[in-house]
């Protein structure tokens, strides 16, 4: 197993991270158990979750899961990096979702009863909370109201409030690091500035959708992840099995979180896709993951593994070298938006 840092802290994490989305649900308990024991022996260190995961069987099933495979002790606890997430919907109250302090709290506590741990190493914001006010929307401006009509949506994240107790969980031991996902660069970039003003750490990671075929993290939030320090965790680094031979018969099992139509969008390209991986020798699953390894700014692409032999087959990627002339053929076959803003677009 290869190792880094996450982002600009000084936490060595595996450069795989073993995503457990599918426990609890498509995989069930004693499997789910000896992928984790697996990953464990094989060198990961980086198991990542969310309180939501465990849908649709109900919210707080995986992580429930991993408190049970912890509990076994023989020290699980001890070699990991765990990380989880905070946002969605657990239930009927008002503060069960969201970004609130209250919010945060109530959850923080919960899946560390969930997870029978003391403390959760990075602690990760899973979506910008649209309906917390910032200070431009709490102005009453003709202009806020056009841009607010106009995309109908208040973005907000509430960085003083997100901060204050994000801090409080850190002083109380609760957390160690804080990451986002699915946040804009332009919310990364405004959380790190207000963090610093506050002599906080501010956020260390993002998880974003990124693999060969979905690039727009090109243009602004690789480029602000990197000048700000974040390691970039890219969830479904395999587009939910369309990179991993999605043509071929051997490996339909990986078909099934393929989302309707895609296959038929993006025919073509998967055609040479998969043409261009058998001639280089490797398997399209293998190819899109040392492509996201290359990135220097990708910490560690987060696995989502429903079989053992998934979990297993992922690490070859680690062993391939894709040279200049191999990434520029990826690049022809996958464009990507052209590089970062504002030169993709502008001079």
């Amino acid at each position: 197993m290869q190792y880094t840092k996450l982002g600009r802290s000084g936490l060595t994490v595996s450069r795989l991270c073993l995503g457990t989305m599918n426990f609890a649900s498509a995989t069930g308990e004693q499997t789910s158990f000896a992928i984790m024991d697996k990953a464990l022996e094989l060198g990961i260190n980086f198991i990542d979750t969310a309180n939501f995961y465990g849908k649709p069987a109900g919210g707080g099933l995986t992580e429930s899961l991993i408190g049970r495979w912890l509990a076994q002790g023989g020290g699980r606890r001890e070699s990991i990096i765990l990380a989880t997430k905070v946002f969605c919907q657990m239930g009927n109250r008002v503060h069960d979702q969201g970004l609130s302090a209250v919010t945060i709290r109530r959850a923080c506590d919960e899946s560390l009863r969930r997870m029978q741990t003391d403390h959760i190493d990075l602690y990760q914001m899973h979506h910008v909370d649209r309906g917390i006010p910032t200070d431009f929307e709490q102005t009453n401006t003709p202009a806020r109201d056009y841009w607010r009509d106009l995309h109908n949506v208040d973005h907000g994240a509430g960085w003083d409030e997100l901060w204050q107790v994000m801090d409080q969980l850190i002083a109380a031991g609760k957390i160690t690091y804080v990451g986002s996902s699915n946040f804009p660069a332009w919310e990364i970039a405004r959380g790190n500035t207000l963090a610093a003003a506050r002599d906080s750490m501010g956020l260390v990671s993002e998880q974003s959708r990124y693999n060969l075929s979905v690039r727009m993290n090109e243009l602004e939030i690789n480029p602000a992840c990197e000048a700000l320090g974040l390691g970039i965790l890219p969830w479904s680094p395999l587009a939910g099995g369309l990179l991993a031979g999605a043509l071929e018969k051997e490996t339909e099992g990986r078909r099934a979180s393929i989302e309707p139509g895609e296959i038929e969008r993006y025919h073509r390209q998967l055609e040479t896709y998969e043409t261009f991986c058998r001639e280089f020798g490797e398997k399209p699953a293998d190819v899109a993951l040392a492509w996201l390894l290359t990135n220097p700014v990708v910490t560690a692409p987060i696995l989502g593994p429903r079989t053992m032999a998934q979990l297993t087959g992922s690490f070859r990627a680690l062993d391939i070298e894709l040279p200049d002339e191999i990434l520029a053929r990826l690049d022809q076959i996958w464009p990507g938006p052209g590089g970062p803003a504002p030169e993709a677009y502008a001079w």
